[in-house]
């Protein structure tokens, strides 16, 4: 569904959010899902559309210019988590949860600080702080987005074959990741945002601040062999939780970076119990 929303300069543009093949309704408990760089909500399809079916109205967005949303790309990962405030207020959500994956996580981190009592949850999924990407890696999604787009599928997969669950037996995980890649870059006529989303990874300093400022229990959902952010990159926002007495969860699953396609039973499961399910 799309939700009619405003950039900061006052231009009216919609914003898509799929919901897991149900009827959006705000009266039941919400969970957002917020993408990576150049993904889309397609990623959260298993997860999105069973707890869609199990009590829950899901939201799982597409970020400011990307996919099927209008509106400025943000530069920022301020500037996303602030759009995600937005969205709350314009579709009359009082209380969600929110999931994030890779530098969707610095943005569901830096929404829930905002957000306070508003977030009753907080999923990071393939988390890091800080995010550094390599300035070669920042370079060739400039210059040579396909050679980038090739780097970052050669270090997020750790499988050949997604499991049947998600995309269908067979299934040729990197080049349907670089499909997706090819189509959500080509989405956006106006501005890179493959180097945008980079960029604001990269740049983003507040995580730790951030961390201190959440009021509701956080799980770190992290990918045993996460050549894009290793479980040990998350120690940081780990520390920072349990220092601040949050209550934390941490799951650790097998294979890489894309842990909702690569790991999406085991993903499913650790949110299951994160949302308290039966499992």
């Amino acid at each position: 569904m799309k939700f009619s929303l405003k950039t900061a300069a006052g231009q009216n543009y919609e914003a898509y959010a799929y919901t897991g093949g149900k009827a959006f309704d705000a009266a039941k408990p919400t969970i957002i899902f917020i993408h990576g760089v150049l993904n889309d909500h397609s990623v959260w399809i298993l997860q999105t559309r069973y707890l869609a079916h199990h009590g829950f109205n899901v939201l799982a967005v597409d970020l400011p210019g990307h996919g099927r949303s209008g509106g400025e790309a943000p530069s920022s990962v301020e500037e996303a988590a602030q759009f995600i405030q937005t969205l709350l207020d314009v579709a009359g959500i009082q209380q969600a949860a929110l999931v994030g994956h890779s530098w969707g996580s610095l943005i569901a981190l830096e929404a829930a600080a905002g957000l306070k009592n508003r977030i009753t949850h907080l999923a990071l999924v393939g988390t890091a702080f800080p995010m550094r990407v390599s300035p070669a890696l920042i370079e060739a999604s400039l210059n040579e987005p396909m050679k980038a787009l090739h780097m970052v599928n050669t270090f997020s997969r750790a499988t050949l074959a997604a499991p049947p669950s998600v995309l269908g037996p067979g299934t040729w995980v990197f080049g349907a990741s670089m499909a997706l890649g090819r189509r959500v870059l080509a989405s956006n006529t106006r501005v890179n945002i493959f180097h945008r989303g980079f960029v604001a990874c990269d740049s983003y300093a507040n995580g730790l601040e951030a961390m201190a400022a959440v009021t509701c229990p956080v799980l770190f959902l992290l990918g045993e062999n996460d050549q894009m952010t290793p479980p040990r990159a998350a120690k940081s926002l780990i520390d920072q939780a349990k220092a601040c007495g949050k209550t934390v969860n941490v799951a650790t699953v097998p294979m890489g970076h894309h842990q909702m396609s690569e790991s999406p039973e085991e993903t499913l499961v650790a949110l299951k119990k994160f949302f308290g399910l039966p499992l």
